[in-house]
């Protein structure tokens, strides 16, 4: 009967110590899922490989500088039950970072992201440059010609230039400068869609397609926000009258690499596609990527009728509704401009 007594003894004894035991290595494990793992810079950027297994990936961030064992990452990954979510692709670890946080951004893909600005006002020329320098951005487009992208976008036969609408875009590492250029590409779209749907009755544009073109013509002529509405309205003035649109910024354009940062009496009397000096009408394609501010302008100009400006030195613009006005305003804004003492 003793012995019985003493036997049960041990067995609660083991018991207990078991639960003891049990309950240390649980609160062992809580602290550490949730105390800040040691990095071994304050900031690590980690890669993460497509089809690579839970152990892989438990590996590869000790490797690239998480400092912990392996197999508590790996534990920790399969015992949570997400071990099939943990996605592919470029993470950022700070410093405070816990077991935790590492399995929810790997799980919910909260990548690294870098960000590309395209600037209203920029040609398309200038958007392939900023292309090729973007960090980490796959350059896959960078020997094909203009018309062979667009043929790659879906849009054989339509002209890049405007056609990609101006803002900052996010990527991830690896993501290809075609990928950017086609969500651009569908942002532009759909602003055209909005603008579009504003058009009025009495409009001389005859399709989206123009109503594009215009917009980058404000968008380069516009020194002032404000100005936007009355800038368009002299060129739907002068569209409706049959008068040439008359405006620098499509000259220059079309000189191409043959303008020098001046434009001369000589270039706006030399015929070329984009000349609206020498040619009636809008030029054949847009001349940069105007922003949905032009395009909304394009497609609502202030009711008046002016129908030339020019630029005071504020970069703000006067309005006048005969050549004489204009001619006047002229010599008051140019013409009659100090001059630097040096010249």
């Amino acid at each position: 009967m003793g012995q019985k007594k003493q036997s049960k003894r041990w067995v609660v004894r083991f018991l207990g110590a078991s639960m003891a035991l049990a309950l240390l290595l649980s609160l062992a494990v809580v602290g550490w899922l949730y105390r800040p793992l040691s990095l071994q810079a304050a900031t690590l950027s980690v890669s993460i490989e497509p089809g690579m297994t839970v152990r892989q990936i438990a590996q590869q961030l000790v490797i690239q500088g998480v400092q912990t064992q392996p197999e508590w990452l790996t534990l920790w990954f399969r015992l949570s039950g997400q071990s099939r979510q943990l996605k592919a692709g470029n993470y950022e670890l700070q410093v405070g970072v816990t077991p935790i946080e590492v399995l929810r951004k790997l799980a919910q893909g909260d990548e690294t992201l870098k960000r590309l600005t395209l600037v209203e006002g920029w040609t398309f020329r200038q958007v392939r440059q900023a292309l090729a320098k973007a960090e980490d951005l796959k350059p896959l487009s960078t020997s094909w010609s203009d018309e062979a992208l667009m043929a790659q976008l879906g849009r054989p036969g339509v002209p890049a230039e405007g056609r990609f609408f101006p803002d900052t875009y996010a990527y991830s590492k690896g993501s290809t400068d075609v990928a950017l250029l086609a969500r651009a590409l569908k942002a532009m779209d759909r602003k055209m869609a909005q603008a579009w749907a504003l058009r009025r009755a009495d409009s001389p544009l005859a399709n989206p397609a123009e109503m594009l073109t215009l917009a980058s013509i404000i968008e380069k002529e516009t020194g002032h926000a404000s100005d936007r509405a009355m800038v368009s309205s002299v060129f739907h003035n002068r569209l409706k009258l049959g008068m040439p649109l008359q405006t620098d910024p499509t000259v220059i354009y079309g000189l191409f690499d043959r303008y020098q940062g001046r434009l001369r009496k000589v270039d706006l009397q030399t015929d070329h596609p984009w000349n609206t000096y020498t040619r009636r009408g809008m030029p054949p394609t847009p001349i940069a990527m105007p922003g949905w501010e032009a395009l909304q302008a394009a497609m609502q100009p202030s009711n008046s009728t002016a129908l030339y400006f020019v630029a005071r030195p504020d970069g703000t613009s006067a309005f006048s509704n005969s050549l004489r006005d204009h001619n006047l305003a002229v010599d008051e804004h140019i013409r009659r401009k100090p001059r630097n003492r040096s010249q």
